[in-house]
């Protein structure tokens, strides 16, 4: 199969750098100095997995007309989605898979609603990675578990379900689920959170549960977003902020979000798609949601 890589940044690179174990041929696109430097040194990943170092992959700026992909992993930031979609409608069928690993909870419905395909499909990825200065794949800690499923409950899963296989034979944790949107909800109940804390205060995870009013905040961010994941019909057989709770005691202590990160470098940030949406919904279904709302207000986009 032919497998498209759209978006190499901590996600894209670390899938990327396993999926070129496998048979299928796999393609790349990436912009700028990512690019330059990938094209140039090859794709470098830094795991305490397993490091990873590949030279001469196919990465474009702009991909060749000839190219028709069966599976496009989207690994773009949340702003630069639906141009993305857009650039990729000519790269596709109707048969084509689309996994979106955005951050968001509102990734495949816009797919849904800008290409028409037989089947939609769902992805999350569940690991800290980002891309350094140098444009290197950096893994931080050892979490790296990918979920991927139908949206549609008739999707033909099949060519989904084998791949996941293929994956898992090659030492990439990649998971088929029919319940994928729960898992999307599970993420970002956490993400909403993890990303605002970090980045309006500047601390890593371990930092923020040091500090009581910080973990108070970290923890009310956490259910409102799972207050609001109700109105949209998820129903959690174990309450996912305790799990969470748990999850967070295993984690790096210095681990931080991407969107600090992007802070940090004056980059564009996925905030109104994070807390914003939170926010957003929350005053459509008269949710309270005054953490996200804080959020908000004291992260000032540089």
């Amino acid at each position: 199969m032919k497998v498209l890589i759209f978006g190499v940044g901590g996600v894209g690179g670390f899938l990327g750098s396993h999926l070129l174990k496998t048979e299928n041929e796999i393609f790349f696109v990436s912009r700028g100095k990512t690019f330059k430097d990938i094209k140039k040194n090859g794709l470098i990943l830094k795991s305490e997995l397993e490091n990873i170092k590949s030279k001469k992959i196919k990465i474009f700026k702009n991909l060749p007309k000839k190219h028709t992909f069966d599976i496009v992993i989207l690994t773009v930031k949340l702003y630069d989605l639906e141009f993305s979609i857009d650039y990729l409608k000519d790269f596709i069928n109707d048969k084509t898979i689309i996994l979106p690993f955005q951050n968001g909870v509102f990734s495949e419905e816009i797919i849904c609603k800008k290409i028409l395909l037989k089947d939609y499909f769902g992805a999350v990825a569940q690991i800290s990675a980002s891309i350094n200065d140098s444009n290197e794949i950096i893994h931080h800690g050892r979490l790296a578990t990918f979920f991927v499923g139908p949206i549609n409950r008739n999707a033909n899963s099949k060519i989904l379900s084998n791949f996941t296989l293929d994956c898992q034979d090659k030492g990439l944790d990649m998971r088929f689920t029919k319940n994928i949107s729960f898992k999307i909800w599970e993420k970002f109940i956490f993400l909403s959170a993890y990303s605002g804390l970090t980045t309006m205060t500047s601390l890593s995870i371990g930092e923020i549960f040091e500090e009581k009013k910080h973990k108070k905040d970290f923890i009310n961010a956490m259910n409102e977003t799972f207050e609001l994941s109700k109105f949209y019909g998820i129903e959690f057989l174990q309450n996912p902020v305790e799990k969470w709770l748990e999850k967070i005691k295993k984690m790096p202590y210095e681990m931080t979000s991407s969107m600090f990160l992007d802070y940090k470098r004056n980059k564009k940030l996925e905030l109104n798609w994070l807390s914003g949406f939170v926010v957003r919904a929350g005053k459509k279904f008269n949710i309270s949601c005054k953490t996200h709302e804080k959020i908000i207000k004291n992260i000032t986009p540089k």
